[in-house]
């Protein structure tokens, strides 16, 4: 339930502005209540400098209510202009990375902050002198001028295709990074068949899917612990990502005793409207293959852009390959079978990253050389088994080239790439 919160609440655009509007309702009474208290008592004391007469603060919190509105308008055009280039431009699964960035949210937040704090000391303005309202006005106006000129570089970089695709890549590393922290117990990549066929004769409960949507978020511990309450055993059925329709199974639990409810069970599994990239790896490979298919369409025709597309994959394929593991099994600290995960090969990840690419890529002979050449050089940084996995993924990519069609220097070129492919791979040849 709290994972559930959480989502909603990094997932939403009203949240962050409505905590600054909160902070500008809790600020104006406070100065309110200060201002009473220094001007009583030592207003004598005070320099006239200071002070700013009732007329003079109503004109200058109306003149910063009409200015903060007129660059949140602003603001707001830019922010509809960058979605509108993602969304027709580069993939409409990228918006969500502008309107998440935390530059994007606080800027409005802060407007959201001036506007409130601005109307209602407007509202509250009396007869009295006033000392730190005005002030704060405008030290606040400044601030907001700063976001507003750092929003617009923001927005002119997040426009550039080049960072957004940086960007989507560190994006994807820090999920890599993140995932392997993801479960505190053991991990194992096999078991003992024995006790796996065993529990075909427990008690078999399926918890089906309450609503029909994308996997989110497994939280993976949460099963582990949930099952060495109830001293049973989980087999999950679904990936992060997958798109599931209501009452699909999504897991199953071997038991030899009654439960009274799975309810607890059925929360750690987050189904959403879309996809995100909490735990999705896959996720952030597809915004990276949908940018590189927009740019090597006729319409746009810019190979370089879908170029560095590809180069960025590899680099994100690398930082999987450091780490991969088909971790299917999850044991507690007493080495006890908890969860049996549904896992991805390496070359799931292979295909997912190409395949698109080749079919609509396949008459750019650019195109077709870049991806042999990053199958290259994710080989040469790679170890044994992931080399292993590029060899037998490598004749998918070289079964689209005809190589007798081929002009004289793009067959020299490709070749070459070819042969340091092979020769990297030495000794796979044969694996099949």
């Amino acid at each position: 339930m709290k994972d559930k919160f959480l989502l909603k609440i990094r997932d939403s655009f009203w949240f962050v502005p409505f905590l600054y509007g909160i902070s500008a309702i809790i600020l104006v009474y406070l100065i309110i209540y200060i201002d009473a208290i220094v001007i009583d008592h030592f207003k004598q004391e005070i320099p006239n400098v200071l002070l700013t007469s009732t007329e003079v603060a109503i004109e200058l919190y109306a003149s910063l209510v009409t200015a903060v509105l007129t660059m949140t308008t602003i603001s707001f055009s830019v922010i509809m202009v960058v979605l509108t280039t993602y969304s027709m431009q580069f993939s409409p699964r990228t918006l969500q990375d502008f309107m998440h960035h935390q530059t994007t949210q606080h800027v409005l937040g802060v407007y959201s902050f001036s506007f409130i704090f601005a109307l209602l000391n407007l509202l509250m303005v009396g007869k009295a002198d006033l000392l730190l309202g005005p002030i704060i006005m405008v030290i606040i106006a400044i601030i907001d001028l700063a976001f507003f000129i750092s929003f617009i570089h923001h927005s002119a970089r997040w426009i550039q295709v080049n960072n957004l695709i940086a960007s989507i890549r560190d994006d994807g590393t820090k999920i890599i990074k993140r995932s392997d922290k993801e479960v505190d117990f053991v991990e194992s990549e096999e078991w003992n068949e024995e006790e796996i066929n065993g529990l075909g004769k427990l008690q078999i409960t399926k918890i089906p899917t309450l609503k029909s949507g994308y996997v989110q978020k497994i939280d993976w511990d949460g099963l582990v612990r949930w099952a060495m309450k109830h001293e049973c055993v989980i087999r999950v059925h679904v990936h992060v990502g997958d798109f599931v329709s209501q009452e699909y199974v999504q897991m199953s639990v071997y038991r030899n005793k009654s439960i009274d409810t799975f309810q607890m069970l059925e929360e750690m599994v987050i189904v959403g409207n879309e996809r995100t990239d909490l735990q999705d790896i896959e996720f952030i490979l597809q915004k990276m293959v949908e940018i590189a298919l927009r740019a090597i369409s006729p319409a746009v025709n810019d190979p370089h852009t879908a170029i560095n597309c590809i180069n960025r994959i590899g680099a994100l394929l690398i930082d999987i390959g450091e780490s991969y593991k088909e971790t299917k099994f999850i044991a507690d600290n007493n080495n006890r079978l908890r969860v049996i995960k549904k896992t991805k090969t390496y070359q799931n990840y292979l295909y997912k990253s190409f395949y698109q690419i080749r079919h609509y890529g396949k008459e750019d002979i650019s195109i077709v050389y870049s991806m042999i050449e990053i199958l290259f050089k994710i080989a040469i940084v790679s170890d044994d088994r992931i080399k292993k996995e590029i060899w037998k993924f490598h004749g998918y990519i070289m079964d689209i080239i005809d190589w007798e069609s081929l002009s004289e220097l793009d067959y020299y070129h490709l070749k070459q790439i070819y042969d340091k492919l092979v020769a990297c791979c030495s000794g796979y040849e044969h694996t099949k």
